[in-house]
């Protein structure tokens, strides 16, 4: 459960639960770029998606990227397992370092209040639905969301976008 700020200004007036049940205060990523994606286990997305996740954070997580993962069961019932689970499944299987979150919905009026802060970005496709596992929100130091991909967007073609949002280019 995420708690609902009253007038959210950026992602970093959010405080969402990690996938042990702790807060997280996401002001702590406050002059970071933030990849918050939303993951699946089961997926036929799944293997590619981790695997470049974690090549884009294994590149640029000293240099100032974030990638948050929230898992979501909503579509096709592809997050079906426990916290517990989707964490030891992405760890051991993927690796991955980046940091899992609690179970959340993207989409109704279950969905977090983080999702429904993302989608209401400055865009016309910001505003739509999540269509599946993996849509991609990129956001930049400041907590604002700057693009969205889609759930067939591959993470490594999201480098260009993240180093020049690093400074980097």
């Amino acid at each position: 459960m995420t708690t609902q700020p009253s007038n959210p200004k950026s992602v970093y007036d959010f405080v969402v639960k990690d996938a042990k049940g702790n807060d997280v205060d996401l002001s702590t990523y406050n002059g970071k770029v933030l990849l918050i994606v939303n993951v699946a286990s089961k997926c036929g997305m799944t293997n590619s998606n981790y695997t470049e996740l974690n090549q884009l954070y294994e590149k640029y997580k000293d240099k100032g990227l974030e990638i948050l993962a929230f898992p979501c069961n909503q579509f096709g019932e592809e997050e079906p397992g426990s916290n517990d689970q989707i964490t030891e499944f992405v760890c051991t299987r993927f690796k991955s370092e980046f940091p899992i979150f609690d179970k959340i919905e993207v989409n109704g009026e279950n969905a977090s209040p983080l999702y429904k802060f993302l989608k209401t970005g400055k865009w016309g496709i910001i505003g739509d639905d999540i269509q599946w596992n993996f849509a991609k929100f990129l956001l930049d130091k400041n907590g604002q969301a700057v693009d969205r991909y889609y759930p067939t967007t591959s993470p490594l073609s999201l480098e260009r976008d993240i180093k020049k949002l690093l400074g980097i280019l």
